[in-house]
C-alpha cells in the first residue's frame, strides 16, 4: 500500500508518516516547508525512507505528482493562524481539498480512502446548557462584551449563565475564518467522497501536543509559550481570566485515531472528535506545568484577550471510542514528552514575543482598561 501525507513534514503529519512506515506502507510526503513553520527547511525527523516532494497543496502539478500511484491520503496540510488572513484560510484549506478530488476524478486515480484533519474550531463558541432553554449554540462573543471583561457566555434568550457541555459531532457552528474553512473542508471531503465513491473520514482534533511542534509560528500553542516563559524565568501571559476550559491530547493518540478510521469501514463518510474529554482551565494548566518544571514564577493576567478566541471547548470522543479508540496519555505525560523534546533542541529561542507583537499590531490582541471600563488594541 502507498500512502500520501500532505503536510507530512509538520507536527502531526510527520508522526502519521512514521506510523505508516512502521506498518510497512510506502510513504510519500507533500509539504511546502512554509518558512514560518520550517525556517531551516526539511526537518531531520523526516526520514530518508520517505519519498519527499516539496510543493504546495494548492499547486496543481505538485499535487498531481504527489497523488500518482497512491492508495490512501492523509490530508494534514492546512493554514492556521490567529491573523486575519481570511482568503488564505479558504485557499489553503478548502480549495486545495477540492483540487485533490478534481485530480482524482480527472486522472482516474485509484485512491481508496482519504482522511482529513479537521478541528474542534468547527464548533465555534461551543455547546452549552441553559437551565431554561436547554441546548444553546451561542454566537461568537462580541468585542463590545469582551472589552468590558465579560468573559462568560450567556443565553441569548434569557441572559442566564450557561454551563459548557462536551462537544458532540452533530452540532457544528463555526464562527471564525479558520473554523469556517475547516468545516467547509470537511464538507468537500465527505460529500465529494460520496459522489466519487471514495471512502472518507474527517477528524476534529482538540489541542494536540507533543514533540515536533514548531517553535516558530504563533499557532503551535500554549505548551511551547508557557515552557519558554518558565525556562526564561518569565511569567507567561494568560488571556482573559484564565478560567477558560480546554481539552489537550497527545499526538500519539491522534495518530492512533487516524489509523482507526483508516482501518474501520464504520468510519466511512463520518466526522469524529479526537480529544481527551478532560476539561483543564488555562490557570490549572499553567500551575501543573510550573510544578512539573520546578519554576518559581506564576502566570500573569493583564486583562488582554485575543479576538476570536472561544470561552470553553472540550470534546466528547464517545463516537470514536465506539470504534475501539481510546486516550492513552494524560496531561502529565504530555508535559513529560514535550519537555524531553524541548530540552533536546538547540534552537528554542524566544519566537513568542515577535508573534505576539504581530497580533497586537493587527488588532488581534486587545487589552481591557479596567480604569476606563473599555479596551484598546495593545
Amino acid at each position: 500500500m502507498r500512502a500520501l501525507v500532505t503536510g507530512g513534514a509538520g507536527f502531526i503529519g510527520s508522526h502519521i508518516a512514521d506510523a505508516l512506515l512502521a506498518r510497512g506502507y510506502e510513504v510519500r510526503v507533500l509539504d511546502s516547508l512554509e518558512p514560518r513553520v520550517h525556517p531551516n527547511g526539511r526537518p531531520a525527523y523526516v526520514g530518508r525512507e520517505i519519498e519527499f516532494i516539496q510543493g504546495d497543496v494548492r499547486d496543481r502539478s505538485a499535487l498531481e505528482r504527489a497523488l500518482t500511484g497512491i492508495d490512501v491520503v492523509f490530508h494534514q496540510a492546512a493554514y492556521q493562524d490567529y491573523m486575519p488572513d481570511y482568503a488564505k484560510f479558504f485557499h489553503a484549506n478548502v480549495v486545495s481539498t477540492a483540487l485533490l478530488f478534481e485530480l482524482i476524478r480527472e486522472k482516474r486515480l485509484p485512491v481508496q480512502k482519504i482522511v482529513v484533519a479537521s478541528s474542534q474550531s468547527v464548533y465555534g463558541e461551543g455547546q452549552y446548557e441553559c437551565p431554561t432553554h436547554r441546548l444553546v449554540l451561542p454566537e461568537a462573543r462580541l468585542i463590545e462584551q469582551l472589552d468590558r471583561a465579560e468573559w462568560d457566555v450567556r443565553c441569548p434568550r434569557c441572559q442566564s449563565a450557561l454551563l459548557p457541555v462536551p462537544l458532540v459531532e452533530w452540532h457544528p457552528n463555526p464562527a471564525g475564518a479558520y473554523g469556517i474553512s475547516k468545516f467547509a473542508q470537511e464538507m468537500v471531503v465527505l460529500r465529494l467522497g460520496k459522489l466519487l465513491g471514495i471512502h472518507t473520514a474527517a477528524l476534529r482534533y482538540s489541542i494536540v501536543q507533543g514533540r515536533r511542534q514548531s517553535f516558530y509560528n504563533a499557532y503551535s500553542g500554549i505548551c511551547r509559550i508557557f515552557t519558554q516563559a518558565f525556562r526564561a524565568g518569565r511569567a507567561p501571559v494568560i488571556f482573559e481570566d484564565g478560567k477558560q476550559l480546554r481539552d489537550y491530547i497527545h499526538v500519539s493518540d491522534v495518530v492512533a485515531a487516524n489509523l482507526t478510521v483508516l482501518d474501520d469501514p464504520r468510519a466511512n463518510g463520518q466526522a469524529f472528535n479526537v480529544g481527551s474529554g478532560q476539561p483543564t482551565s488555562v490557570l490549572e494548566y499553567a500551575s501543573l506545568l510550573e510544578q512539573k518544571m520546578n519554576a518559581r514564577v506564576g502566570p500573569e493576567i493583564t486583562g488582554a484577550y485575543r479576538v476570536g478566541d472561544v470561552r470553553h471547548t472540550v470534546s466528547s470522543s464517545a463516537k470514536l471510542e465506539a470504534l475501539g479508540w481510546k486516550v492513552t496519555k494524560d496531561l502529565s505525560e504530555i508535559f513529560d514528552d514535550y519537555l524531553d523534546w524541548f530540552d533536546s533542541m538547540r534552537d528554542s529561542g524566544d519566537y513568542v514575543t515577535s508573534a505576539l507583537e504581530a497580533m497586537k499590531r493587527s488588532g488581534v490582541v486587545r487589552r481591557v482598561d479596567s480604569a476606563k471600563g473599555s479596551a484598546v488594541a495593545v
